[in-house]
């Protein structure tokens, strides 16, 4: 499960327009369902432009949070939007996280797993650095069926051409389902694991809303538009318009799945 070279994660504002908006909706029913007590110490893997971080800050009542990510343009835009003085932010990698073994209570993580070059390991990692009884959660979009505005992208995109079909993230990421989640919470030594699906509305206010963040080209479905020749692209986005729900007033309505799995150390 290697990140092809198509995912690119380097823009801040362009991942908040195409699905940092949503793993905020995401977040805060995430963190409901894990129930942690407050001023629990929090580590967010793969903490991105810091939505999981800010919702934690927002409804957790954390005592601290450090967000650590890989990519240097994501940090940067997490310290310069999230000021709250109990939040911090580092570069650094989910398969050799800057910590301690038992030094957080909580370590989360958010949208990442599927793109870990090593997901066994970045558990381990997790497991290693959260206390005894702490919580190790994360969840990740149900690529193959619950996740509307990609889905629509990509069997526009196969339909076009067939040969593209294994960019297609519902077939990259077998990973991203319940059973093969909580095996991978148990095989690094979790206990009470648990898996479940979050489901989210995300509307567009028209179909502009919903086609522009493509080309910010983040991620597979970005980097591919983006990939294409100006006709091709145009030809994509035709072929998705003609197969969205578009309401009389211009809106498209259609829902996001992710799935959430917790183990406890």
């Amino acid at each position: 499960m290697g990140q092809s070279t198509s995912d690119v994660w380097g823009s801040g504002d362009a991942y908040e327009r195409y699905v940092g908006r949503w793993s905020r909706l995401i977040a805060r029913e995430f963190l409901n369902w894990l129930a942690v007590p407050a001023r629990a110490h929090w580590l967010d893997v793969g903490c991105g432009t810091g939505a999981l971080t800010e919702t934690v800050l927002a409804i957790a009542s954390p005592a601290k949070v450090l967000g650590v990510d890989p990519a240097e343009p994501y940090v940067a835009f997490a310290r310069a939007h999230v000021r709250d003085p109990r939040a911090s932010f580092e570069v650094g990698s989910a398969m050799a996280l800057p910590a301690q073994a038992a030094t957080y209570d909580t370590t989360v993580t958010g949208l990442v797993l599927n793109f870990v070059p090593r997901a066994e390991t970045a558990l381990t990692e997790m497991t290693r650095v959260t206390r005894s009884g702490g919580v190790v959660a994360g969840y990740v979009w149900d690529y193959a069926e619950g996740i509307g505005l990609m889905r629509r992208f990509w069997d526009a995109a196969v339909a076009l051409d067939p040969s593209k079909a294994p960019l297609d993230e519902g077939r990259r990421f077998p990973l991203c389902r319940p059973e093969p989640l909580a095996q991978l919470f148990k095989a690094a030594g979790l206990n009470d694991v648990k898996a479940s699906g979050i489901t989210i509305p995300t509307i567009f206010r028209d179909f502009d809303d919903y086609w522009s963040p493509f080309l910010g080209g983040q991620g597979p479905a970005g980097g591919y538009a983006m990939s294409l020749t100006e006709e091709g692209r145009a030809t994509l986005r035709e072929r998705i318009r003609a197969s969205l729900p578009i309401e009389p007033d211009g809106s498209i309505h259609l829902t996001a799945r992710a799935w959430a799995v917790r183990g406890t150390h």
